[in-house]
C-alpha cells in the first residue's frame, strides 16, 4: 500500500504535529510504502522508514504543479493532509481530491472551539468561507486524537465520518526515571504559545509561591520572540524571577532529561487535541497536571496526575495536592503513568490503526 502525507512543516518549531510525523513514519513506514510531502523549514525533524518530498509552499501554479507531479509520481492509495486554515493545506486536498484519491484530513486540534473562536471574525470565517468549510466536508474521513475531539468535530456538522485513531509514542525508546525523590523541579516543554495557558501558570505560581518553596519552574520551549519576553516580563512583575526559568528549545537526550529530573509536569492548556509531552512525561515516569483542555481524563481514572479545569484556583489546589504528597506518592503515580502509556498510547498501536482506515477506504 502507498501512502502520501501531506504536512505544511517538519521543522522541530512547529511542536507536536512535528513530532506525531516523525513517530508515525517510523512505525507506519514498517509495513506500507509511505512518501512524506512538506516544504522546506530551517530545522527540520528527520524521518525513518519514508521518503520525504519537498514541494514550494508559494500558492502560485508552481505549488500546484510540484504536488500534482509528485502525486502522479507516487500513485498512492490514500492522500492523507495534516492540519488546518492554511490554504496549503487546503489547495493539496482539493488536488488530490480532483485527481480521484481517497483524502484523509487530521485537524491536530485545530477545528477544536477554543481554537475556532480565536481571531474568528478576522481570520477563521474567512477561511471557512473561502476554502476551510469545504476541505472538511470534502474529506473522505476526518481523524480525531480523541473521543473529544470526535464529538467537537461532529458539533461542526461538517462530515459525519470520523475516526479516533489516540497518538503514541516510542515508549519502548524512553527510559524511565529510577528514583523519586524530589528535585524541586516542575517543568513546562511544549510550542509556547498563548493557547498553553503559561500566563495563567504564572500567575497561579505567584499565590502558591509559599506552598511550592525551593522548588523552580523550568520553561523550555520554542514560540514567537515578542510572546516570549511578555512572558518573561510578567514573571518578572509576579516576583518569579528566581523561581522561573526560560531555557528555549530543547531537544534530545537534553530533553529526556528534563522530564525524569521533573518532579511534576505542567501543561495548563486551553485547547489540545492530544498533548504528545504528556505520553512523554508519563513515559519518563513523572506525574503530570493538566486541564481539561486536553483528553488526558486517564491521568485521574489511572492516578498517574491531575486532570483539572482551566482556571487559576483548580490549579492552585491541583499544585498544593502535589506539594503535599509523600515521595512514595509521586513514585506510585510515576509507575501508573508509564503502565497506562505503555498499553495504550505506543507508536505501533498508532500505526496499526492507521493502516486499518486506510484500507476500509481504499476497499
Amino acid at each position: 500500500m502507498k501512502i502520501v502525507h501531506y504536512i505544511p512543516s517538519l521543522d522541530r518549531a512547529s511542536g507536536g504535529t512535528a513530532a506525531y510525523m516523525a513517530l508515525l513514519a517510523r512505525e507506519l513506514g514498517k509495513s506500507a510504502e509511505l512518501h512524506v510531502v512538506t516544504h522546506r523549514s530551517p530545522c527540520p525533524l528527520p524521518l525513518e522508514n519514508c521518503r520525504t518530498h519537498y514541494i514550494s509552499s508559494s500558492l502560485c501554479g508552481r505549488m500546484a504543479r510540484e504536488w500534482v507531479k509528485a502525486l502522479s509520481a507516487v500513485g498512492p492509495d490514500v492522500v492523507h493532509v495534516n492540519c488546518c486554515w492554511l490554504p496549503q493545506c487546503a489547495l493539496v486536498q482539493e488536488l488530490a481530491r480532483r485527481a480521484g484519491y481517497k483524502t484523509v484530513l487530521t485537524p491536530h486540534g485545530m477545528l477544536e472551539p477554543w481554537i475556532v473562536r480565536r481571531h474568528y471574525w478576522t481570520r477563521k470565517l474567512p477561511a471557512l468561507l473561502l476554502y476551510q468549510r469545504h476541505a472538511v466536508r470534502s474529506a473522505d474521513c476526518l481523524h480525531a486524537t480523541a473521543p473529544a475531539e470526535r464529538e467537537n468535530l461532529s458539533r461542526l456538522g461538517y462530515n459525519a465520518n470520523i475516526v479516533v485513531i489516540p497518538n503514541g509514542i516510542c515508549v519502548e525508546d524512553i527510559r524511565m526515571k529510577t528514583s523519586w525523590r524530589r528535585s524541586g523541579s516542575l517543568l513546562f516543554l511544549s510550542r509556547i504559545h498563548r493557547k498553553k495557558g503559561l500566563e495563567l501558570l504564572l500567575e497561579v505560581l505567584a499565590g502558591v509561591k509559599p506552598a511550592l518553596s525551593g522548588y523552580e519552574l523550568t520553561i523550555a520551549g520554542e514560540g514567537d520572540a515578542d510572546y516570549v519576553g511578555t512572558l518573561r516580563q510578567k514573571a518578572r512583575q509576579l516576583g518569579l524571577d528566581r523561581m522561573v526559568r526560560f531555557v528555549g528549545g530543547v531537544y534530545g537526550e537534553a530533553k529526556w532529561a528534563l522530564f525524569r529530573k521533573a518532579d511534576l509536569f505542567v501543561l495548563p492548556t486551553y485547547s489540545e487535541n492530544f498533548g504528545i509531552v504528556v505520553a512523554e512525561a508519563l513515559a519518563c515516569g513523572t506525574p503530570v497536571l493538566t486541564t481539561t483542555g486536553t483528553p488526558w481524563e486517564d491521568l485521574r481514572s489511572c492516578r498517574c496526575g491531575w486532570w483539572t479545569d482551566c482556571r487559576a484556583d483548580s490549579l492552585a489546589a491541583a499544585l498544593a495536592e502535589f506539594a503535599a504528597l509523600p515521595e512514595s506518592a509521586l513514585e506510585a503515580m510515576g509507575r501508573n503513568g508509564r503502565r497506562m502509556v505503555e498499553d495504550r498510547y505506543s507508536a505501533r498501536t498508532m500505526a496499526a490503526g492507521m493502516l486499518r482506515l486506510y484500507r476500509s477506504l481504499r476497499g
